[in-house]
């Protein structure tokens, strides 16, 4: 057996040289299995990139109806082509699996993975949900979106619908509506009194304060309902919505503004399981899919509801009718009253209002200046314009 140390053995080159292969043979080793591993985790994530997923939505409209149905339909179009066919949502109309009525519970027990409709059909429920589609005299489209997405609403939103296991999205927006369809005239407060009219949420409290009587009609019933005699009168969206359905085949007189729903938020409801389930970038894809929707529906109402008003009133003879000044009063002080009575009874609708309104004092404050104040400035010089001789 040799003897003596390393250095009497084998001269400091040769030392060197081992050394160096030792470290080379080991670091050849740690690459090839870092590289194992890095194979075996690319492999992982292909794998996951190409796993499916299919959803079922479901609606508070007809199938196909335009307009507010568009939404949905929408939605899950955008949602198979950016995610190229791993993500697959199947939309269904009111009554094809459950009634209209019955979307929040369906997506809330995960009957289903989804659902479109509006969010005052559930105050019922949850009584903070009438400030996520209208409130009287409230905000319009442009300021609830503004709300909504960088003045806290949205989280508001889902805080108080995280209880019934719902991640909730705004979905789409009419803009301001019409006020409704009535079979006889509005001249006074005292016609309101009695009156029986189809028209949810908030707004149908404040209907009722007024001396009228709110009835709650899902939209594929409510053609007959007035028909009948059921109800007097309904509101439903405006012009393009209200064209398709042939309300003006049963109803003689058409009012505007919508002061009970100046910007009518929808929303897209989706079971918190069924969006975690999803990996990141399919998530983000529903997010982004849901923004594009929203928007989309605003743009599409604003580009037809003047040449479906038109056909109305030139083709089919409707009566257009401007609610008098005495009217839309009394149901603002209506409002008031109601709107107290559900910030005292509920707390989150209490926490909800005090968002809401702080955006809203702003919005319109700004709105003097800008909107506004360019409306009626354009309204001047174009009036005038067509006054001059």
């Amino acid at each position: 057996m040799p003897t003596g140390s390393l250095e009497q053995r084998y001269s400091p080159l040769i030392i060197l040289l081992l050394v160096a292969a030792l470290v080379a043979v080991t670091g050849l080793w740690a690459t090839d299995r870092a590289g194992s591993v890095d194979a075996a985790s690319e492999q992982a994530v292909e794998a996951g990139s190409q796993q499916q997923f299919h959803w079922k939505m479901v609606t508070t409209w007809p199938k196909n109806f335009p307009g507010l149905g568009a939404g949905p339909e929408n939605f899950a179009r955008y949602v198979n082509e950016m995610s190229n066919g791993r993500l697959t949502v199947r939309v269904y109309g009111a009554g094809e699996i459950v009634p209209a009525f019955e979307v929040f519970d369906a997506v809330s027990q995960g009957v289903v993975d989804a659902g479109h409709g509006a969010a005052y059909y559930w105050k019922g429920k949850i009584p903070a949900s009438v400030f996520f589609t209208a409130v009287p005299f409230g905000m319009n489209a442009q300021e609830l979106n503004g709300w909504l997405h960088y003045g806290g609403g949205l989280e508001l939103w889902r805080e108080a619908y995280a209880p019934a296991n719902i991640i909730p999205f705004a979905g789409g927006n009419s803009g301001v509506q019409m006020a409704g369809w009535f079979n006889k005239e509005i001249n006074t407060v005292d016609d309101l009194k009695g009156l029986k009219m189809r028209i949810p949420g908030l707004a149908g409290e404040v209907f009722a304060a007024a001396g009228g009587t709110a009835v709650r009609i899902p939209g594929g019933e409510l053609y007959t309902s007035l028909q009948t005699g059921v109800i007097d009168a309904l509101e439903w969206v405006g012009p393009y919505n209200d064209l398709a359905f042939g309300f003006h085949e049963v109803a003689k007189y058409y009012y505007y503004p919508g002061w009970h729903e100046p910007g009518s938020m929808l929303e897209l409801i989706v079971n918190e399981q069924s969006f975690t389930a999803l990996p990141d970038d399919l998530q983000a894809i529903v997010t982004y899919a849901a923004r594009a929707a929203n928007q989309d529906m605003l743009d599409e109402f604003t580009a037809r509801n003047n040449a479906a008003l038109q056909e109305l009133v030139e083709k089919h003879g409707v009566e257009l009718r401007r609610l008098p000044d005495e009217v839309l009063l009394a149901l603002w002080r209506a409002n008031e009253v109601v709107m107290q009575e559900l910030i005292d009874k509920d707390p989150m609708a209490a926490k909800v209002y005090a968002s809401f309104k702080s955006f809203y004092d702003g919005a319109r404050a700004y709105h003097h200046i800008s909107e506004q104040a360019y409306i009626n400035a354009r309204d001047v010089v174009l009036d005038s314009e067509l006054e001059a001789p």
